[in-house]
């Protein structure tokens, strides 16, 4: 069987990567019309069918190319995830029922349970099932934002850890037996051995299967990410390596218009750059025509512009649209004491998050902290500071304060906390019964020495709630793209049926210190989390705003997230449609008046689209919005849709 090739485009959300991996999978079908190609997306907020302009379900779908065998696979994260626990179930539950004090009956409903970390888990899955299947000469995989993906590339590292966990768990008879002079057989030793073997494939196929395509715009906040990222990936066990660099949305001819002759400005200054700190990198240059590239025309013209270099023919007529009319208005105050700012990568959730906190802390003098829960952060391109895990003053304002969760750091301190818990209580006698639960200690150390996966969403919830504490204080939650902020959306919930599992698991084995310690934090975890439940659905204390650009697959991106908060149940204070261009923007611009035509047939949509919601308009800035300067200019201007 001949190794599949591996191809992963990366990188910072709303650059464009699901469209440059899709142009490039029609482009290999096409020049490669013998080979069977695998386009794979492991984005939990999924957008190949908006791409590709047809229904996609989670199975594997034939791209319907003229020629050319293409093949299109949305994956299914929890489905994924189910059947891969499913079929090993019974072998699961031996080990951990042997390799703790907890029963079969016990353990089991936890794995009925939602798992954190599902998504991650399951793009491993299905990467290893499309390289392991021998179907395919070749598999693209459209990820998701960089700050996600990044625990991906980490996952098999994480998952060897959590094996060494689950051995050392299933050799319980075996220490036993030789501490009494016996013997005993490995409990559940073809499944670990199977486990390891896929772990080992993994890491050989990122090793020496996969090509890295680092998609980026000339936009400094892009570069910036993208620099960030190359460094994380170096950084990875295997060490990645950036093999191509695709620089996006690029204007090489400003012609007459202002805005576009900054663009091209801006387009030669991220080549050089790109040039320079990745010299050893192939650049590929996808212009901006102002048009969105979508169905398997599109993609081909895209494809052989960028990967061929032939020049950019694809123009398509915007839908006839009526006129859009704005009125001018006033940015809103934050009034509830959490705000969340959700939307796809790269729509300017972080520029509106800010904007929301420095009108706020202006107009009313309340205190205000923001906070990012993006495993990507950018708050620090935007305050012009540097920006961590410990909150700050920024803008030179003691009462308005900024943070960035480093979720691996948070949960380090937490593991090494429950472990001297442990430790303390596993050698207990306040029971009346001496315990010394050596290898339960040993096997609790062990699980806690791997970051989990999932752990972003989990700790993101306390950090809401160790913010929430003040009521005269606003909190803006900068959070993570559309995916992953839903999945965090639903983690209360989660926990809390975690919470009422592990109290009623617990509870049969109370006579121990350490399930009494430990059932004291999770009942009070539980109460503590129900609070935060109630506050989420409550419009007098909490709103969720949205930010979407006027563009084709942001537009419909929107809908499906609206469509999920409504369903969450939780209120919505606006919907933001930002980087909207005004008639004087574009002049006689051929890109812009096109780009304007898009934009108005996607904006005249919205009010009929979204009924109920308010809808602000925040007009394109040609500039970068950063530091207290482009604060105040971005701040000054606001329209809603009449």
């Amino acid at each position: 069987m001949s190794v599949a090739r591996l191809a992963l485009f990366v990188g910072k959300g709303g650059v464009g990567k699901t469209t440059v991996s899709a142009a490039y999978a029609v482009h290999q079908a096409l020049q490669h019309p013998r080979d069977a190609i695998l386009l794979l997306s492991t984005d939990p907020a999924h957008s190949l069918s908006d791409i590709f302009q047809r229904p996609l379900s989670s199975k594997v779908t034939g791209a319907r190319l003229q020629k050319g065998k293409l093949q299109v696979w949305q994956v299914d994260a929890e489905k994924q995830f189910r059947a891969f626990l499913n079929n090993r179930r019974v072998e699961i539950l031996s080990i951990l029922e042997r390799g703790s004090i907890f029963s079969q009956e016990e353990i089991e409903p936890f794995l009925d349970a939602t798992l954190p970390g599902m998504a991650e888990m399951a793009a491993l899955l299905a990467i290893d099932d499309a390289l392991q299947s021998g179907r395919y000469a070749h598999v693209v995989v459209d990820t998701a934002p960089f700050g996600h993906t990044l625990r991906l590339f980490e996952m098999p590292e994480h998952f060897r850890r959590f094996l060494a966990f689950l051995k050392f768990a299933a050799s319980r008879d075996q220490v036993l037996a030789a501490h009494f002079g016996g013997s005993a057989q490995l409990v559940g030793e073809p499944l670990l051995s199977d486990w390891t073997r896929t772990v080992e494939q993994l890491l050989r196929a990122f090793r020496q299967q996969a090509e890295i395509f680092l998609v980026t715009t000339p936009e400094q906040f892009a570069l910036n990410e993208s620099l960030r990222c190359s460094e994380a990936l170096r950084k990875l066990s295997p060490p990645l390596e950036i093999s191509s660099l695709i620089l996006n949305r690029a204007v090489v001819n400003g012609g007459g218009c202002r805005s576009c002759r900054k663009r091209q400005q801006a387009t030669r200054d991220a080549g050089m750059l790109l040039k320079k700190s990745f010299a050893k990198s192939r650049l590929f240059v996808g212009q901006d025509s102002g048009a969105p590239v979508v169905g398997v025309e599109g993609l081909k013209v895209f494809g052989a512009h960028v990967f061929c270099g032939k020049r950019l023919t694809w123009d398509p007529s915007a839908p006839k649209s009526p006129d859009v009319k704005l009125v001018r208005t006033e940015w809103p105050v934050l009034a509830t004491p959490l705000s969340m700012v959700l939307g796809k990568g790269g729509v300017g959730k972080t520029t509106v998050s800010a904007a929301l906190g420095f009108h706020t802390r202006l107009e009313k003098r309340l205190a205000v902290e923001i906070c990012s829960v993006d495993p990507a952060p950018s708050l620090d391109d935007v305050f012009q500071a540097e920006i961590g895990d410990a909150p700050r003053a920024v803008l030179g304002d003691a009462k308005f304060r900024a943070s960035e969760m480093d979720s691996v750091a948070a949960f380090r301190s937490w593991a090494a906390r429950t472990k001297d818990l442990i430790d303390s209580s596993m050698t207990s006698d306040r029971t009346r019964v001496h315990v010394d639960l050596w290898f339960e200690r040993q096997l609790f150390e062990q699980l806690l020495e791997s970051v989990p996966p999932g752990v972003d969403e989990t700790l993101a919830v306390f950090r809401i709630l160790d913010l929430l504490g003040d009521a005269e204080k606003r909190v803006v939650i900068d959070m993570a793209p559309t995916g992953h902020a839903i999945e965090l959306l639903r983690t209360p919930e989660r926990i809390l049926v975690w919470t009422r599992l592990l109290l009623k698991t617990l509870a049969a084995h109370r006579k121990l210190a350490v399930v009494q310690d430990a059932g004291v934090e999770v009942a009070a975890l539980g109460h503590r989390i129900r609070d935060l439940v109630k506050l989420l659905v409550d419009p007098k204390r909490a709103r969720v705003y949205v930010v979407m650009l006027a563009e084709t697959l942001p537009d419909r991106e929107t809908e499906r997230l609206l469509a999920d908060l409504k369903s969450l149940k939780l209120p919505t204070g606006a919907l933001f449609v930002n980087r909207l261009l005004f008639p004087q923007d574009v002049r006689k611009c051929p890109r812009c008046r096109r780009a304007r035509a898009w934009q108005s047939a996607t904006v005249s949509k919205l009010k009929k689209g979204f009924p109920g919601i308010h809808i602000f308009v925040a007009r394109n800035f040609p500039d970068e919005i950063a530091g207290k300067k482009g604060l105040r200019s971005f701040t000054a201007e606001l329209w809603s849709l009449a």
